[in-house]
């Protein structure tokens, strides 16, 4: 029995209009509902950097935390969350930045890195970078580096991961859509 060739845009919903007139979301919800889906998300992942060396996974809130789970999990690396302002409980570090929407807050535990860790970072998708782009920015005030920024999805019109490039750090998704692309 031959098995077909993996069709993950398959599972990554288009819905248009949503949050806002004009803007096509990429929904993700029925790739977590597929678990060949995920598995191949995950194993993909897993495969590119079950031997790079760095120190923890960071992830971003909230649908960053679904696929960084899974990876650190794998992996058994430390997982630093990066959380949407006013969720964090104790001491935490901000970094404002913009977003398609408008602006907003990241937030992340003062004492979650320290000088020499090196971080990959994941999100569920690259847009404008800027979610990614101020975690880095949180990573690097800690005294750690990047090792990566890692996504499921890329909208490489939007220009988040030559914004990423730009600063210095490498990216990589799984895939890509174009912003008209249904």
């Amino acid at each position: 029995m031959e098995i077909a060739p993996f069709d993950l845009k398959s599972l990554i919903r288009p819905v248009l209009d949503f949050p806002k007139p004009g803007v096509v979301f990429r929904d993700i919800t029925p790739l977590f509902q597929s678990p060949r889906g995920l598995r191949h998300v995950a194993d993909s992942f897993i495969e590119r950097y079950v031997e790079a060396d760095f120190t923890h996974i960071g992830a971003m809130d909230a649908r960053g935390f679904l696929i960084g789970s899974i990876i650190a999990h794998q992996l058994n690396k430390p997982l630093i969350l990066f959380r949407k302002q006013g969720k964090l409980p104790a001491d935490v570090i901000a970094e404002g930045y913009q977003t398609e929407y408008g602006e907003a807050f990241l937030e992340v535990h003062a004492d979650s890195l320290c000088e020499g860790d090196s971080v990959l970072i994941f999100d569920d998708l690259i847009a404008t970078g800027g979610t990614l782009i101020a975690a880095a920015n949180l990573v690097r005030r800690m005294g750690a580096e990047v090792f990566e920024a890692a996504a499921i999805i890329d909208l490489p019109e939007l220009g988040g991961s030559q914004r990423l490039e730009a600063l210095g750090i490498p990216t990589f998704s799984l895939t890509s859509f174009a912003l008209d692309e249904k």
